[in-house]
């Protein structure tokens, strides 16, 4: 098998926290004065929190200062926090945990690759932190996926070529992250919603190393 490393994102992949986000900038596009939808949301994706911010005031027309901009994120980010913290293990999407443990089995190496700054706070709050080998959020990382920045720190870290890494990503942006890292990538979701991916899977309930073989041999 031609990979020897796994990079996960995190929202939409390894949990659902998208919901707590999208409620979060909802109540902020409210106090603002305009509405924000769900297909805005996707908009926001797989992008930092002040690149999301930016979106979001394209979106209601409204123009802010740089330091405005900084309390607005600062305020979002505090009203998503409430939700982490109430998050338990019943948040991590279905056969995940399954699917990490056989990878680990099998000697993959793993790491988280996010542009969300609360990852690790999230791994402690499903108890998932011990099954990467390294993690990558953030905070690590100055430039927003459609940049491959994030993927590449990922395989810097667990030394290993960014051709032997397979990236499960969510959204678009990640998906070309991804590619243009050098990376495989499998798309975690809708194909309908998901472009350029190698293969496309619902969910982790039916994969498994042995068909990660078959697809990458």
């Amino acid at each position: 098998m031609k990979i020897k490393a796994c990079l996960f994102d995190l929202d939409g992949v390894i949990v659902d926290t998208a919901k707590f986000h999208f409620i979060a900038w909802k109540e902020m596009a409210a106090e603002l004065g305009f509405d924000f939808s769900e297909d805005d949301n996707e908009l926001l994706k797989g992008v930092s929190r002040m690149r999301s911010l930016e979106i979001l005031l394209d979106i209601g027309k409204i123009t802010r200062t740089d330091e405005e901009k900084l309390i607005l994120a600062e305020q979002k980010n505090r009203r998503y926090l409430e939700f982490v913290y109430q998050m338990t293990d019943d948040e991590i999407l279905p056969g995940v945990t399954r699917f990490l443990t056989d990878l680990r089995s099998n000697g993959m190496l793993i790491a988280l690759g996010s542009a969300s700054k609360n990852a690790p706070l999230i791994l402690d709050r499903i108890h998932l932190k011990g099954q990467f080998d390294e993690i990558v959020d953030g905070n690590a990382v100055s430039k927003a996926k459609p940049d491959p920045e994030v993927f590449l720190r990922c395989a810097s870290l667990l030394k290993v070529e960014p051709s032997v890494c397979l990236v499960f990503e969510d959204a678009q942006a990640g998906i070309e992250a991804a590619l243009n890292g050098g990376m495989n990538v499998i798309g975690v979701g809708s194909s309908d919603n998901l472009s350029l991916a190698d293969h496309y899977i619902p969910g982790f309930k039916k994969l498994d190393y042995e068909l990660l073989s078959k697809w990458y041999n």
